[in-house]
């Protein structure tokens, strides 16, 4: 079974170049992403057709769950099917199929293979029934946005602002991100009561005019070098608070996205995508069955 690892700034991924038809994906992703007895990665991306655009991506995270929208892993689809001639190579814009809806992709040529890749990431959602969180009273049945809702835990006392963008994010603005207790805090977010399909969680601290720091626990994968749906989330949250204007940089560990917001419509996300290595899985080796 032929696959392809990429990258979009240090967030990882598998995608299987001919998968089958159904398999039991849940078992496949953990599997696969161990990054001991696997390939290892963040996610595992499956190709599929559509009828709603020029194809459909599904992304499953390491601990089996599927996100409905992944902002790195897109830009790594987009340069792996367009490279891979699975679509014409110029096609531009494409169309993607996610679980979050129909996504707008607009690749970077460099040399014959696409570099960079700016994204169309819908608009941000602020009702709590739409990210979903579960607030009590009038926070919970408005139409937001949710600014900096105290959440106490572990003696961490957390302002929250919220933001859907196609998938749940919890934003919290600190002085130094680099020395808040992410991996102490992330996992108690992301599985809070207040989340009733769970959420991910960015600390994010302001470095000067348009540059903002954020790191990331992602929902079903933990620690990431970065996030393309939380950089965005970040900037909707900064710019709601008003740090920012209407484009910023979002550095992350694994290196910065440009991020473009007019305060209404859109979102748009401007990152890479790099080819690490190919190579051909054993099904058997990790333990995955034939499928049905």
């Amino acid at each position: 079974m032929k696959f392809i690892k990429m990258h979009g700034t240090g967030n990882d991924f598998v995608i299987l170049e001919s998968p089958p038809t159904d398999a039991d994906w849940p078992d496949w992703a953990r599997r696969i992403c161990d990054r001991h007895f696997g390939v290892g990665a963040d996610g595992l991306i499956i190709a599929q057709t559509s009828r709603a655009a020029d194809l459909r991506m599904r992304i499953f995270n390491p601990d089996g769950s599927e996100a409905e929208m992944c902002g790195n892993g897109v830009r790594c689809f987009t340069k792996f099917v367009l490279e891979s001639g699975r679509i014409d190579r110029q096609r531009s814009p494409l169309k993607v199929e996610t679980s979050a809806g129909v996504i707008t992709l607009w690749p970077r040529w460099t040399g014959g293979h696409v570099t960079h890749v700016r994204v169309g990431m819908g608009q941000p959602h602020f009702a709590p029934r739409e990210i979903p969180v579960s607030l009590p009273g009038k926070d919970g049945a408005g139409k937001g946005p949710v600014r900096d809702y105290p959440l106490d835990l572990d003696g961490q006392r957390l302002a929250l602002t919220f933001v859907s963008m196609g998938n749940p994010h919890a934003i919290h603005f600190v002085d130094d991100a680099n020395s808040f207790p992410l991996l102490d805090i992330g996992p108690k977010v992301e599985r809070h009561a207040l989340f009733p399909r769970r959420t991910n969680f960015e600390v994010v601290q302001k470095l000067g005019e348009g540059r903002l720091r954020a790191r990331v626990w992602e929902r079903g994968a933990g620690p990431t070098l970065a996030c393309g749906t939380g950089a965005c989330a970040v900037m909707v949250a900064a710019q709601l608070k008003g740090l920012v204007g209407k484009e910023a940089e979002i550095e992350m560990p694994g290196g910065p996205l440009s991020i473009e917001w007019d305060g209404a419509g859109e979102v748009f996300m401007t990152g890479p995508a790099e080819t690490v290595f190919e190579g051909e899985l054993r099904p058997e080796a990790v333990g995955i069955r034939p499928h049905a």
